[in-house]
């Protein structure tokens, strides 16, 4: 017995040493860990950031909609809720099922940690133990940092985080954020977090409303959202039947409540349960998963364009400044009576070919501003396709392209009444099966006569237009093209100049702007200004300094616009005329159709004084379209549709036209007897540098604000200004005066300080570039297309 109690004594001291020692070795730790810690005190912050909606406005400051926030790549459903907006039964159900001792723990439970040591010792698998504070911290504060691990770093880091916020805390505040901050599963295109989402995605009711059966079921999902959910006989009915039992046992309802809640015959949205009257689950099918599913964007108008401006605000602030923080105020470009005007276009449009959708859009063309955008085809009062066909849809661009070919033309030196051969014409390319680039005109229609160009543009012709990019040069129309942010593939040779680019349809419109703005070429802009929900100034358009680019002088420019007016007015619908059907009322309008191969895809872009706008037609996974199906016959009505209600209520005006304008006769007599052709008077081409040329105007003086530049971005570099002249501060710039401004990298050249820009390459045009049409060595060229390009 002796012997006995002295090898009790001696094991006791033994175990006591192991543990002073196992203390040392984890007061060590957590000494290194305790220096690793988050602060505590984010945690308030942290939840309620987690919900804060960031609201997006119109130009009229009308809302738009909300965006929702987002954990890593993943939307968010997050709604944060009070405590006092929660059902008491749910209270109740989430303390007996995940911390009956809550209320009287500091956030430790030696009696849940003992009986893990005890499942330990006997070889057991350890399941539970932490306390609702545990759970909280390990779903925020150590989110990121270990992703649900569990490692024994993150288990200490846990009990010390939930020590100093019970101490900080109270009780009510960490139910209050644990119940804002739990995962509840999956939500379709959204995650849902937080009791508001969970209760909105299973049963499609406030927090406050839920039945005490309906709480059961919630808190049933807890232990594994995902799975549990998928079987609800095999797993939730029998977690409900203990949680009620639990809750009967510690107080929280009564027997009877518990007893009505089992026979409650409880339907979770997607499921279809028949039960018997004691409560037991007769049979259960899971019939539709998809009826728990939340959307993405709580839109309330134009969700194409919202989507569009949420991917600027990341692209400019960074994603834990949109959604890790969140409340933002945005105010956009969008204008309500565009909008308006281009979804009623859009719903009535009529003709379109099976299976075929389409995108439109309008902008400002002296700002670029978008002012309505669809980027489906819609249909009476059903949500649109979340693809953006108007934004994201890279889409070949057929014969508009040409405006562009022929105004470089006239940069170059030409006028309209320059000739080109209707023939057919051969270049080598050893990429072909026949070791030639051989185009054709639509439908192998070929005049074989010499023609203006402006004829040639009025009937869309493909050998024409070969003929003069060759003449001007595939390097300088590339250039133009890349001016105009719409580049060609690389290895595009002359098929690029009859549509073989791939482009968005706002692309396209902001790359027609210039023909009605005097020749500047702005990115198309969708934010004017964003705040904080404070108030706070993060980015005001109005106090950008980043210049527009100069594509053409406004002379060359108007005579680019004064072509493609002759492409809507110059012949008929019976003499062929492809964009006729784009005219209404008394405003003047320019424009091109385009198609390309197949056809595949059929456009309409152009412009009024007023207002810019491209219209695309096609299959939203590609394909080939009938045969006969034209884009002057479906897609320039549509363009006609927006633009005619875009413009009710303003009076027609006329194009500006710039000085230096004159009108010489016209282009060809014979075929256009009445047209009267705009030409750039050569005394201006000559003097154009130092008298009549107009320098790209400065944009408006910088002034400063809280701007954030964002997160990192290849494409820009931070730079300092000198906000007396908005250009690149020098060695002589006060300190005062310099202030930091990131820079997209192509506009560099326009922030330069220098006095005196050098002149412009279509200022003065190289007369040794209008050469003769000849055979030119090989060139990389793209193989030919399968059929002959459209007009």
């Amino acid at each position: 017995m002796i012997f006995f109690l002295r090898f009790l004594k001696f094991l006791s001291s033994l175990v006591i040493a192991a543990l002073i020692a196992g203390a040392g070795v984890a007061a060590t730790y957590a000494t290194q860990w305790g220096r690793e810690l988050p602060d505590y005190r984010e945690l308030d912050n942290l939840t309620r950031s987690l919900g804060a909606e960031t609201r997006v406005y119109a130009r009229d400051n009308t809302p738009l909609g909300t965006l929702i926030p987002r954990i890593g790549d993943q939307a968010v459903s997050r709604t944060i809720v009070r405590l006092d907006e929660v059902s008491p039964f749910m209270v109740g159900a989430l303390i007996a099922n995940e911390d009956r001792r809550f209320f009287e723990h500091y956030g430790l439970d030696p009696i849940g940690l003992a009986r893990q040591f005890q499942r330990l010792a006997r070889g057991e698998e350890v399941q539970g133990g932490s306390t609702l504070t545990n759970q909280l911290v390990k779903n925020t504060l150590l989110l990121e940092e270990y992703n649900q691990a569990r490692t024994p770093d993150r288990k200490v880091k846990e009990w010390i985080l939930s020590a100093q916020i019970e101490r900080s805390f109270t009780k009510s505040e960490i139910l209050q954020d644990y119940f804002n901050a739990i995962y509840w599963g999956d939500g379709g295109p959204v995650e849902l977090y937080g009791v508001y989402a969970a209760a909105q995605a299973y049963f499609r009711k406030a927090p406050k409303d839920l039945t005490l059966a309906e709480s059961a079921y919630l808190t049933a999902l807890i232990p594994n959202p995902r799975l549990r959910y998928e079987n609800y006989a095999e797993q939730v009915r029998p977690a409900v039947k203990a949680m009620l039992a639990r809750m009967v046992k510690d107080g929280w309802v009564t027997q009877q409540q518990a007893d009505n809640a089992w026979r409650e015959k409880l339907q979770p949205r997607g499921w279809t349960v028949s039960y018997d009257d004691a409560g037991n689950v007769k049979s259960a099918k899971l019939t539709d998963p998809s009826a728990k599913e939340l959307k993405a964007v709580t839109s309330t108008r134009a969700p194409h364009f919202v989507r569009q401006v949420e991917g600027e605000l990341v692209r400019r602030f960074g994603r834990d400044k949109v959604y890790g923080s969140g409340g933002l105020r945005v105010y956009t470009t969008l204008d309500p009576k565009i909008q308006n005007a281009v979804e009623t276009a859009s719903r009535e449009a009529r003709g379109l070919p099976y299976g075929a959708t389409l995108a439109a859009v309008v902008i400002d063309p002296k700002s670029s501003e978008v002012l309505g955008m669809i980027g489906q085809k819609l249909y009476g009062n059903q949500p649109p396709a979340d693809w953006n066909n108007a934004a994201q849809g890279q889409r070949q661009i057929g014969s508009t392209i040409k405006p562009l070919l022929y105004t470089t033309a006239i940069a170059e030196g030409m006028n309209q009444a320059h000739r080109e051969f209707d023939g057919p014409i051969s270049f080598p390319d050893p990429s072909s099966p026949t070791g030639r680039y051989e185009p054709k005109n639509f439908e192998g229609n070929t005049t074989y006569r010499s023609m203006t160009i402006r004829e040639a543009l009025d009937r869309s012709l493909n050998l024409v237009t070969v003929r003069l990019a060759d003449r001007v040069g595939l390097k300088t129309f590339f250039a133009k093209l890349q001016q105009l942010d719409i580049p060609p593939n690389e290895g595009t040779s002359y098929a690029a100049a009859l549509g073989a680019v791939e482009t968005t349809p706002v692309k396209m419109a902001a790359s027609y702007a210039p023909f009605v703005n005097g020749g500047l070429y702005r990115p198309p802009r969708y934010v004017s200004r964003v705040t904080t929900a404070r108030g706070e100034v993060l980015y005001d358009a109005a106090t950008e300094t980043q210049l527009p680019t100069r594509v053409w002088t406004p002379q060359v420019a108007y005579v680019g616009l004064d072509l493609i007016r002759g492409v809507v007015n110059d012949m008929t619908e019976q003499q062929g005329g492809l964009a006729t059907r784009a005219k209404f009322g008394d405003w003047p309008i320019g424009g091109k159709t385009g198609t390309s191969n197949g056809p595949k895809d059929l456009w309409f872009v152009g412009t009024t004084p007023v207002y810019t706008g491209a219209v695309w037609v096609g299959k939203q996974q590609g394909g080939y379209m009938p045969v006969n199906s034209y884009s002057g016959w479906i897609s320039a009505p549509i363009w006609r549709r927006m633009m005619e209600l875009s413009h009710k209520g303003l009076t027609p005006r006329k194009f500006d036209v710039p000085q230096g304008i004159v009108y010489g006769g016209s282009p060809d007599p014979a075929w256009l007897p009445t047209v009267n052709m705009a030409t750039i008077d050569p005394r201006f081409r000559k003097n154009a540098p130092e008298a009549t040329i107009e320098d790209i105007p400065e944009g408006p003086k910088y002034a400063e604000t809280s701007f954030d530049p964002g997160s990192s971005d290849p494409n820009t570099v931070v730079v300092d200004i000198d906000r007396t002249t908005g250009r690149i501060a020098t060695e002589f710039t006060p300190p005062e005066n310099v202030v930091q401004r990131r820079v997209d990298i192509r506009q560099l050249p326009g922030y330069a300080p220098a006095a005196n820009p050098a002149p412009l390459a279509d200022q003065e045009p190289d007369p040794a570039a209008l050469k003769q049409v000849k055979p030119q060595a090989p060139l990389p060229v793209a193989p030919p297309d399968p059929k002959p390009a459209q007009p």
